[in-house]
């Protein structure tokens, strides 16, 4: 039996669960899924989330060059007034969803899905965060969007980015908002029967 930990992979090309994971101890190899979000439907913006991660593990646990792999899938939607919003398709809808946002507070809906590639099984959950809206002015959005960062991120904000000063408050784990859950990565990596101490990479 080798020392070495589990191959770990993850099914995201996001920096910033990439990052959350390597600060946590973990050495993830990223292969990215190529899933067609939109062709994803569900009848909640948590469903929703939770069900994207699941399309995203599985197509990438279904690789040969995975095998043997813990692959972990996440997808994020904020949900407003019961919508789920994914990452702005413009500046002008970017725009209208932050002068629509502040003030006010919606949920960080983040999907995780773990599949262990040996046995065949996976688990998925989704985790929620509520995220406070401070009120920028007309300028300050347009100067964010301007930068383009909320083009590329799910709710069009970030938490540890240029929108963070933005951002009065949160309830929940900030890792979700951020793009992945770690409390929630160790207890459905425990359902599998895997300790998160055992994936440490040193």
């Amino acid at each position: 039996m080798s020392d070495q930990p589990r191959r770990l992979v993850l099914a995201s090309q996001s920096p910033a669960r990439l990052g959350l994971l390597r600060q946590a101890g973990l050495a993830p190899e990223v292969v990215v899924s190529g899933v067609d979000e939109d062709a994803v439907t569900a009848p909640t913006p948590a469903e929703l989330a939770k069900a994207l991660a699941e399309a995203k593990a599985s197509v990438v646990a279904a690789r040969p060059e995975v095998k043997g792999a813990l692959v972990i899938g996440c997808d994020s939607v904020l949900e407003l007034d019961g919508r789920a919003l994914g990452k702005p398709a413009d500046a002008a809808e970017a725009t209208a969803r932050w002068q629509d946002m502040r003030g006010r507070a919606g949920v960080l809906q983040t999907g995780h899905c773990v599949y262990d590639t040996l046995s065949g099984e996976h688990v998925a959950a989704t985790a929620s965060t509520v995220v406070r809206f401070g009120k920028p002015s007309d300028a300050e959005i347009a100067a964010y969007v301007a930068s383009g960062e909320p083009l590329h991120v799910a709710g069009a904000f970030t938490l540890d980015g240029r929108s963070a000063p933005f951002i009065d408050g949160i309830e929940g784990d900030h890792g979700n908002v951020i793009g992945l859950s770690l409390p929630m990565l160790r207890r459905l990596l425990g359902e599998l029967g895997v300790g998160i101490t055992e994936l440490w990479a040193d």
